[in-house]
């Protein structure tokens, strides 16, 4: 298969921070900053995919789109800005492009948009993709991720909607994929909308498309994801987030396999499988009224709930061991390990953002670490901050023979003891009474685990060795 082309229309330092990944992948990365350079590259069909910026110095996009629309098969045009607005979304939706997205830009958000199959030339028709996609790793092995991943196996070669529910950041999408590849629909595409991010008449067209002149801006016929999707996967994402009216319309196409353009009046024929994923209790939102009923029980027929990364137990730590060693070969570091506090910071972590969470903190503590061992200070949690000084006094700490807290004694006529050393004192025990347990040494203090751990950096810049 021919090396995915990217057109980028931008300032090439947003882009750079990707450089690696692309070639990593096999992609091919062009940045121009102005309207001839793009047109030169999107007329000679010499780019897969398109990302711009709304404006550049003698550049707009809404000029790009318009022209990219008259082409009998326009490229896909995605607008990218660290300065969003819902105004500006609607505009440039109803000018064509195919999605609206807000910096920074990510290699899996890049990914997850490149065309499933690429054309090798302007006249070459699409062929399927030949050997295998690209494998999904879901790592755990706690019980209810096993279960969860058997049951995935179990009914992905069905044709039966799955709603996948389960708190933000615990690989909804990760689990939608990996059903998608196990389907035997594999060499199809896999198509994803986030429901929540487009208003109601945007989405309907995102999902079922238009034809030319339904409504302003729309200056030619468009392809819906229904039909971008089939033979492959739909995924729904925050599926939840969908106003009612679009609910019927979804339902329709689910029950019937058969969608209709907005503006259209020939009814079109799809061939689809439809995942959803929802951080919701949808159970309770069809009890507020706020989701349809007879929608929920058709999306329900197989419900999958992840579990929550506070609740994976072990899993915490494969997980951070898998994401280091995928940073440290994507930024070209040698093996990292996380050193024994790190792990157990980790362990004690209550994870509000699940799997998501994680991953980035794995990312941050890899580029700070250097040549590792990777420590708590390299997490940057809470505000923390962090300076080579700090590393040169934890090297300094972890050399040093240990060094106990002063003993304090109250013998009449002896000096009185500081705060300072009182409160030293009280940590120290606390420690040795949890056996180092910093979440139960904080429940015994009466104070935060983020308190204890900036206590314990203070003590270790002084030549304590703390458990």
């Amino acid at each position: 298969m021919a090396a995915k082309r990217i057109l980028f229309i931008s300032r090439s330092e947003l882009v750079s921070p990707l450089h690696a990944q692309f070639k990593a992948h096999d992609c091919q990365a062009m940045v121009v900053e102005d309207r001839a350079s793009a047109l030169k590259v999107i007329e000679g069909r010499k780019a897969d995919l398109v990302f711009t910026l709304p404006s550049l110095p003698g550049y707009r996009a809404q000029d790009l789109l318009e022209t990219v629309q008259q082409s009998d098969n326009p490229l896909p045009v995605i607008v990218f800005t660290d300065k969003g607005s819902a105004d500006e979304a609607r505009l440039f939706m109803e000018l064509g492009a195919q999605d609206y997205w807000l910096c920074p830009l990510t290699w899996e958000k890049v990914q997850a948009a490149l065309p499933a199959d690429v054309p090798s030339g302007p006249s070459t028709p699409a062929a399927p993709l030949q050997g295998k996609p690209r494998e999904v790793s879901i790592i755990g092995r706690h019980p209810a991720v096993m279960r969860v991943l058997a049951l995935a196996r179990q009914v992905a070669a069905s044709k039966a909607t799955v709603l996948i529910s389960g708190e933000s950041g615990t690989g909804k999408e990760m689990f939608a994929r990996f059903i998608h590849i196990h389907s035997g629909r594999e060499n199809g595409p896999f198509v994803a909308v986030n429901c929540a991010a487009l208003p109601e008449h945007l989405l309907e067209s995102e999902l079922f498309g238009h034809e030319k002149g339904a409504f302003t801006g729309a200056i030619s016929r468009k392809l819906g994801k229904f039909e971008l999707a089939s033979g492959g996967t739909l995924l729904l994402d925050e599926i939840s987030e969908m106003a009612l009216p679009l609910q019927a319309k979804l339902l329709r196409a689910l029950q019937e396999g058969e969608i209709d353009r907005v503006g259209g009046v020939e009814t079109v024929k799809v061939d689809v499988r439809v995942l959803a994923t929802t951080n919701r209790n949808l159970e309770q939102s069809v009890e507020r009224g706020e989701f349809r009923q007879d929608l929920f029980y058709r999306l329900n027929v197989i419900p999958l709930r992840l579990p929550p990364l506070a609740q994976r137990g072990e899993d915490v730590l494969l997980l951070a061991d898998f994401f280091i060693r995928r940073n440290s070969r994507e930024y070209g570091l040698g093996a990292l390990q996380l050193s024994d506090d790190a792990r157990q910071w980790l362990m004690a972590h209550d994870w509000p953002g699940n799997v998501r969470e994680l991953q980035n903190l794995m990312e941050r503590a890899v580029l700070l670490a250097g040549g590792g061992p990777i420590r708590p200070v390299h997490f940057l949690m809470d505000g923390q901050e962090w300076s080579p000084e700090d590393e040169e006094a934890e090297d300094a700490a972890g050399s040093a023979a240990p060094v106990q807290a002063p003993s304090i004694s109250f013998e009449e006529g002896g000096r009185i003891p500081t705060i300072q050393e009182m409160e030293m004192q009280l940590i120290i025990k606390s420690l040795d009474r949890t056996s180092g347990n910093r979440t139960k040494a904080s429940e015994l203090l009466g104070i935060s685990v983020r308190t204890l751990r900036n206590k314990l950096g203070e003590y270790r810049k002084i030549g304590l060795d703390i458990p």
